[in-house]
């Protein structure tokens, strides 16, 4: 049954100020609704994240979110162009060079919110 119906990710947020304007102002994600908690958010084919509020926030260090995209070479260029910073790993993680990492079944670059969720573009290969 669930095959069948949209799935989104919840992503915590410690200043709802700034992840809208993260999400909204430098992502470009549209804004389906929004209350005090939490946002909405339109990406790519009906889907997107909603931001909900936190007082911990998140000590997790894996990627949260990962958008597909045709050209990850363009995608970080246009992220770099609205102000984004791309993450660099060294060994144990998978090793960057310009931000972006041969998985060997795609490529990835990945970004931090202001929250510290860990966030990702990833170009399949092939």
């Amino acid at each position: 049954m669930l095959s069948e119906h949209p799935v989104f990710p919840i992503l915590l947020s410690t200043d709802m100020a700034a992840s809208r304007a993260f999400y909204h102002d430098r992502l470009g994600l549209e804004i389906v609704s929004e209350s005090e908690e939490p946002i909405l958010l339109r990406s790519g084919a009906g889907t997107g994240p909603l931001i909900s509020r936190t007082t911990t926030g998140t000590t997790d260090t894996q990627t949260q979110v990962a958008w597909r995209v045709p050209d990850i070479h363009t995608a970080i260029a246009d992220l770099r162009g609205r102000g984004v910073r791309i993450e660099d790993y060294e060994p144990p993680d998978p090793p960057t060079t310009d931000g972006i990492a041969d998985m060997g079944h795609s490529w990835a670059a990945w970004f931090r919110d202001p929250s510290g969720n860990v966030l990702s573009v990833i170009q399949p290969k092939g």
